[in-house]
């Protein structure tokens, strides 16, 4: 009866095994994934991704092969995960090394040659195991569980995995002591702790075959449970730590990015797959080995956590990782929410044209709006009935101090003014905004209901337009501050690990000189941005003015940006499809002069798109008048 009772739980054990393993190959996956995405071009990201795979095939070939039936396929299953163990003590040295040069401590030379000299162990275990000789033939009805016999190469490749691992080991608390800031030490201990998993996952398969597994299968299978429970817990860790590797972007932005993946791929799947394991086995119980309800019970997990995830994600992201400058992020969040953006702002003014016509029973009805460039046609509803070349006539129309509507050319023009006053300007006529039109239909007077409503519409829309005046202000200021805060962002990302280094960074263009660059762009036909440019320093600048311009500064500047513009262009006729964008958006808006609105809406794109292509393509004009620069340096030393 114990006997009995014994082998229920341990079968009840090596269940629950089972669905560990599962998890956390699909949790290595899934992590796998987002560093593939998000941060590949840094080292330790890398070296964290080939320790990733080969997680991924261990786990990922032990949950297979512990569901087919075949002898050939179990020991094929068994051979592959011998792959992602052979690989693991050259990977984890690898990323011990990486976080060595991370910490500013570079290799020599040296450490380069062990790791690459330890890939090749591995790649020689790697033929061992082909040709049968690192573990030997397949144990189907052994204790603990089927495994491929011992060999002494066996012995030999867990002396060198235990070997490289301390030499890994000994690298990270290296790296852990040349941590000056807070935030580094926590993080780097962190990585430290995760970085424990694959090894302690791992090292249970190398005792497959030993004498204490086959005496002792209640123990081993206890403690092999234990040990995935604490290996999917701390590859979390470990991958939340490596998340700020290689990437500039704030911790709230990591930390909600990875939690959000975590819980929407790792969390759902695995949950999901153990529902449909229990379901399943539950209905084998019941003489069913397939029922209804193992896909249903599936289906409904996956919708269930991602309806709560997306009703949740707001309340966790708020909750932990806001901090303390929750209020300025709510704001912004909530800008995000109810930006009035051109395609509203076109719906919003179409709204309203719609009641102006239906009021006035006109045929015919538009806004225009005022800025720096002067008065444009923003919409028109109905039958075209005005010239955008006529609207500075009607402009003329209004009076200083005018505040109401007068007939212009059979037409009702309303002067569109700012809503918002302050008591020193009380006494003061607001700012025009732009026009109100309504065509007057048979010379139909205005009568005082239709004068009310039709004012009524009219601050409406004056207000929409006072929002778009304020939000494109926003927008270029943003645009001015984003090189700064990403210079800012990138400096504060690198110095968690090494301050020295990242202080004594090399900025490059991203800063001063791309700003000078737009400046001179936007004067590109005249302007104190252009003739008194720093730009005129450049060699590149001189030496064209002095061969082609006959001393003329500003004309050469005007020549090298011009340039440098061509520079972006890419080869072939004009189009304007994706990959022409950023050079259709400097010739339009710099050489042309167009006004944003116009650029925006030839490009079909909102204007707070425009302004973040525009930010990418002077970045590009501004390392092609840099490449300028360095290719004259040679003549002029000539010289």
């Amino acid at each position: 009866m114990l006997t009995g009772w014994v082998e229920s739980l341990l079968a009840g054990i090596k269940t629950v095994n089972q669905m560990l393993t599962a998890g956390i190959a699909i949790t290595a996956f899934s992590l796998l994934i987002y560093a593939l995405t998000f941060n590949l071009r840094d080292r330790v990201a890398r070296s964290f991704a080939i320790i990733l795979l080969s997680v991924v095939v261990i786990f990922t070939s032990e949950a297979i092969q512990s569901t087919v039936q075949t002898q050939a396929l179990v020991e094929l299953f068994l051979r592959l995960q011998w792959v992602g163990i052979v690989f693991l003590p050259a990977s984890y040295l690898q990323l011990s090394d990486a976080l060595l040069v991370t910490a500013g401590r570079p290799s020599r030379g040296r450490r380069q040659i062990v790791v690459r000299a330890m890939y090749i162990f591995s790649a020689g275990f790697l033929v061992l195991l082909a040709y049968g000789y690192l573990v030997g033939p397949l144990q189907l009805n052994a204790q603990p569980a089927p495994h491929l016999q011992r060999t002494i190469w066996t012995e030999v490749f867990t002396a060198y995995y235990l070997i490289i691992m301390l030499i890994a080991g000994l690298n990270f608390i290296r790296a852990y002591g040349r941590m000056l800031t807070r935030s580094g030490r926590r993080r780097m201990f962190y990585l430290m702790a995760g970085a424990t998993a694959p090894a302690l996952g791992s090292y249970p398969y190398l005792l497959f075959g030993s004498t204490f597994a086959s005496h002792y299968p209640f123990i081993f299978w206890s403690t092999a449970t234990i040990i995935n429970f604490i290996v999917g817990a701390l590859i979390i860790v470990m991958a939340y730590a490596v998340a700020f590797f290689g990437v500039s972007w704030p911790d709230r932005v990591v930390k909600s990015r990875l939690f959000k993946w975590i819980m929407r791929g790792p969390v759902t799947a695995s949950l999901a797959l153990a529902v449909l394991t229990l379901v399943r086995r539950s209905g084998e119980t019941f003489g069913l080995a397939y029922n209804a309800f193992v896909p249903v019970s599936m289906v409904a997990t996956v919708l269930t956590m991602e309806h709560i995830i997306t009703i949740l994600a707001p309340l966790w992201e708020r909750t932990l990782f806001f901090g303390g400058d929750r209020a300025e992020l709510l704001l912004l969040q909530n800008l995000d929410e109810r930006l009035l953006t051109q395609g509203d702002l076109r719906q919003f003014l179409e709204a309203i044209l719609a009641a102006v016509r239906d009021h006035m029973q006109s045929p015919s009805a538009f806004v225009a709006a005022l800025d720096d460039s002067g008065l444009s046609l923003l919409i028109n509803a109905g039958r075209p009935f005005l010239e955008k070349d006529h609207l500075s006539e009607a402009l003329q129309e209004i009076k200083e101090d005018g505040r109401s509507e007068f007939l212009w050319n059979n037409t009702w023009i309303l002067p569109l003014r700012s809503r918002r006053t302050t008591e020193m300007d009380m006494d003061q006529i607001p700012p025009l905004l732009g026009l109100l039109g309504v065509a007057r239909q048979h010379s139909q007077p205005l009568e005082s209901d239709q004068r009310q409503a039709l004012w009524l519409l009219a601050d409406r829309a004056a207000l929409a337009l006072e929002d778009r005046q304020l939000q494109q202000r926003v927008f270029r200021s943003l645009e001015e501050i984003e090189p700064q805060v990403e210079m800012i962002q990138r400096i504060r990302a690198l110095g968690r690990y090494d301050s020295t280094t990242a202080l004594a960074e090399e900025l490059g263009p991203a800063s001063d000189i791309a700003e000078w660059v737009r400046e001179a762009l936007n004067h590109y036909w005249g302007g104190p941005k252009l003739t008194d440019s720093p730009l005129m320093k450049l060699r590149v600048v001189q030496e064209t003015a002095k061969g082609e311009y006959d001393g003329n500064m500003p004309n050469a500047l005007r020549a090298i940006l011009k340039k440098a513009v061509e520079h972006v262009r890419p080869e072939g006729e004009r189009r304007f499809t994706t990959e022409w964008i950023l050079y259709n958006i400097l010739d339009l808006k710099f050489i042309e002069g167009r006004k944003v609105r116009e650029v925006a809406g030839r490009l079909a794109m909102s204007e707070a798109d425009l302004y973040r292509k525009q930010r990418v393509a002077v970045e590009a004009v501004t390392k092609a008048i840099l490449e300028m620069e360095t290719n004259i340096t040679p003549n002029q030393e000539d010289d």
